[in-house]
């Protein structure tokens, strides 16, 4: 393996074919795609890199365990010594002691021009980039980006002798990014003992000239107490998500046994009064069903301080991620919410006056237009009639791709557009007998009713007189809405400002009838119901293809101004960050 070629950034093809059987792509990505808890790809942790161009090196490194046959552990510590000797500690006895913990079964020859000299956390990388796709699924094991673990860790107290723990501390990126000058008050513990090893050697090399020894335990943090009986001052970490499938810990509170709201809620019983909990979770926690008992336990017993917005998300994640921050004290009125470079104030009471404990992400603008709509609406459709479509259980079977003798058009999420719909890509023998699942025949074969995809990133309502059938992919919806028609209520919720409401309102690409029914819908005069009736009858049988005037019509009934307008706008067309959750 040759220094040079990585240098120039020129690949050999002896290093591209160690790639292809490492399974990883020369961008660091994956070459396919799998089941992820099998997945035996690799890709590189690319947002962990303080500086890309260390890409190359990185990969030649891994190769070279690959093509060595390597135990990965052997070849971490022979980077950990080349990275002591650098830093003039290699001989030091505390250096040598922790070496003696990780005794190498086999030598690698690691050349100095090798090891990318300013990467703040390399074993982590190189450690992160060997494990395959399916192991860092199964653990939830995905690694904090030195710069993120910096921003969170840099105002956690240290000026009057505080303790700082990280409960899956990994290879230690928030240990290396505290503010802290005595690592003697730093504290971490990880599950996996090769992240427990990277995480000492990690503090080592933070802190050269101190002599001491790291305190970072291998143990099951959720099952015992690494450190008994104490507490401290400020924790910080990333924990796992989704790794703790049927594992409840003893914490009743957390009855979805999701591993990031147990370590949350086990965490939070490890800080001292009015200590600081920082937390980095995928954006699912602000909003998603199943978190809301863990939104419970933060609006009941901490005081929820700030909340981050990150844009991106982790290499083989597709969720986005959220930092917040709380404290072991009384709550207060005011959340921080930050975002794209800006912050902003939201109060509290927003998230506690909603059923589901959702933490709606309003800045002021949007606080302002949600307001003014909630008071103008008079009428949900709480009362209207419901329906899903048609649960085969055996769509290859029972699907048919063109009509035939006993077969009727069948239409899925796919082909439905607003206020139309794509021709049929399927056909069925409606035999309801056969179906796993059916709603209410007069539901399906009703005079009227309206189809709605059921994942969408915006609202998508068409419009059915035909009695026509729709998969389980479509939802029905026979509105009950005093004074309004059809044809008005599709109106609404095909229009930009109902997909701007429910973004703001409930952040789901799922269209679900709990969230709809809580859409707000002003009273209106028959007058108003006729015109804007008559816009979308020009839309639906292709006299106009302008949606302006209507859009104008549905706004003026919530009296928006054009500023309010613009900014509505400015959100659906990406002018914003806007985020969606998996």
């Amino acid at each position: 393996m040759g220094s040079r070629g990585m240098r120039n950034q020129t690949i050999s093809d002896a290093t591209r074919r160690n790639w292809k059987r490492l399974n990883v792509a020369a961008s660091g990505r994956l070459t396919g795609r799998a089941n992820k808890t099998r997945s035996p790809k690799k890709f590189l942790p690319v947002e962990c890199f303080e500086h890309k161009e260390n890409r190359a090196r990185v990969l030649e490194l891994l190769a070279l365990a690959e093509t060595g046959g390597y135990p990965i552990t052997d070849v971490l510590r022979g980077i950990a010594e080349r990275l002591f000797a650098a830093a003039g500690i290699l001989d030091c006895a505390r250096v040598r002691r922790v070496l003696a913990e990780y005794p190498c079964r086999r030598g690698v020859c690691i050349a100095d021009e090798d090891i990318p000299p300013d990467e703040g956390d390399l074993l982590g990388i190189v450690y992160q980039a060997s494990l395959p796709e399916g192991v860092k699924n199964l653990s939830g094991s995905y690694y904090t980006p030195r710069g993120i673990a910096s921003a969170m860790a840099a105002s956690l107290p240290f000026g009057n002798g505080e303790t700082f723990l990280d409960p899956c501390c990994g290879s230690g990126a928030f240990l290396i990014s505290t503010p802290c000058e005595e690592p003697e008050r730093l504290f971490g513990v990880d599950s996996d003992p090769v992240a427990v090893m990277i995480a000492k050697f990690n503090l080592l090399l933070r802190y050269p000239g101190k002599d001491f020894t790291p305190q970072v335990v291998c143990a099951d943090f959720l099952r015992g107490d690494p450190f008994p009986g104490r507490k401290f001052d400020s924790i910080a970490t990333n924990p796992p998500w989704g790794a703790a499938g049927g594992r409840n810990a003893g914490i009743a509170e957390i009855t979805s046994r999701e591993s990031f709201s147990l370590f949350f809620v086990k965490s939070f019983s490890r800080l001292k009064e009015n200590g600081t909990i920082r937390f980095l979770l995928p954006e699912a926690v602000l909003n998603v069903k199943m978190h809301r008992d863990l939104r419970t336990f933060i609006l009941k017993n901490c005081r929820l301080e700030s909340i981050t917005l990150y844009d991106g998300a982790f290499s083989g994640v597709a969720t986005g991620f959220v930092d917040m921050a709380c404290r072991k004290a009384p709550a207060i009125r005011n959340v921080r919410v930050s975002r794209g470079g800006s912050s902003f104030d939201v109060d509290i009471s927003l998230f506690e006056r909603n059923e589901g404990r959702l933490f709606r992400i309003l800045d002021p603008m949007d606080s302002e237009i949600v307001d003014r709509c909630m008071c103008a609406g008079k009428y949900t459709l709480e009362k209207s009639l419901w329906a899903l479509g048609v649960v085969t259980g055996d769509n290859k079977g029972k699907l048919h791709p063109a009509p035939g003798p006993g077969l009727e058009p069948v239409y899925t999420g796919k082909e439905i557009l607003p206020y139309g719909l794509r021709e049929p890509g399927n056909f069925i023998s409606y035999d309801r007998s056969a179906f796993q699942q059916t709603a209410k025949e007069e539901y399906y074969r009703a005079p009227e009713k309206l189809v709605y995809k059921f994942i969408s990133g915006k609202l998508i309502f068409s419009y059915d007189d035909r009695q026509r059938l729709f998969l389980n992919s479509a939802n029905i919806l026979i509105p009950r809405i005093p004074g309004m028609g059809i044809r008005t209520v599709m109106a609404l919720l095909n229009s930009e400002l109902f997909t701007f409401l429910y973004r703001k309102l409930f952040g789901e690409v799922k269209i679900l009838r709990g969230n709809l029914a809580q859409l707000p819908f002003p009273e209106i005069t028959p007058r108003q119901d006729a015109d804007i009736s008559a816009l979308v009858d020009g839309l639906m049988a292709g006299r106009s293809e302008n949606e302006a005037p209507l859009q104008r019509e549905i706004y003026a009934l919530f009296g928006l101004s054009e500023g309010q307008i613009g900014h509505i706008r400015d959100v659906l067309h990406g002018n914003f960050p806007v985020r969606r959750v998996n």
